[in-house]
């Protein structure tokens, strides 16, 4: 068949400056578009919208779905009241996002979660949230590493036998890091897939593996030829998709 379309979920920025101060724009991050045309799909960003009819619509247009990064996600959905240190939350993308998912997984179109996104497939299969690394009551390695995203900052361990070692091909991988959310208890129906050194768990997926969920951001990663691997998640997706 052609080249699939993989859909990537999108956000909205607003300016603050320029002619037109506070004007929203919808966007994704230029990543997440070189990424999936360097390995073989069609990039369309699926736009915000609070219109469940319009995001049917969208979904229906897509052989593969990436839930982008982006916001905290309200921890309302793990039955949890907002802490100190949890960041902006925006309820309305929640719900976009896990409407995106819900409809994937209906239609066995494949998902790949990316940060925030993997953080989504957690609480929407069940799971719950450290809303900061500070929450957490183990010693925790530096997980927003603050700049050079296409930079590897720690390694991670990737669980035998899970579909992320076999599209990896990797026991130890390098990523690098811009979260403080972290998973607390993983949705009960969802395989651990990785962990870093200090047990945090950094990749989630379903048994069939239809829906991948990963912490790090392997989109920010795909020239780095040092982690040339972390393309093999958007070429996994693709190939799924063009079934």
């Amino acid at each position: 068949m052609d080249k699939p379309i993989i859909g990537i979920s999108g956000s909205e920025i607003i300016d603050n400056g320029g002619i037109f101060p506070g004007y929203r724009r919808s966007y994704v991050n230029e990543d997440y578009v070189d990424s999936v045309v360097k390995n073989g799909g069609i990039p369309f960003i699926i736009p915000f919208t609070e219109s469940d009819e319009v995001i049917k619509e969208q979904l229906n247009h897509v052989q593969g779905l990436i839930l982008s990064g982006g916001h905290d996600v309200d921890p309302h959905l793990y039955n949890e009241e907002p802490l100190q240190k949890l960041g902006a939350i925006w309820p309305e993308r929640d719900h976009f996002d896990m409407l995106l998912l819900k409809l994937a997984e209906e239609k066995g179109i494949p998902v790949l979660g990316i940060c925030r996104g993997f953080q989504i497939i957690n609480v929407f299969h069940g799971g719950s949230l450290y809303q900061d690394v500070s929450y957490r009551k183990e010693l925790t390695l530096k997980h927003d590493q603050g700049s050079k995203p296409d930079l590897p900052t720690h390694s991670v361990d990737v669980m035998f036998d899970t579909h992320l070692a076999k599209v990896l091909a990797e026991e130890k991988i390098l990523v690098n890091s811009f979260h403080h959310l972290l998973v607390k208890n993983p949705g009960p129906d969802l395989v651990v897939s990785a962990k870093a050194s200090d047990g945090v768990i950094e990749g989630l997926e379903t048994k069939d593996g239809q829906v991948m969920g990963v912490q790090w951001h392997p989109e920010m990663l795909h020239n780095n030829e040092h982690v040339s691997y972390q393309n093999n998640l958007f070429k996994n997706l693709i190939i799924k998709a063009s079934k």
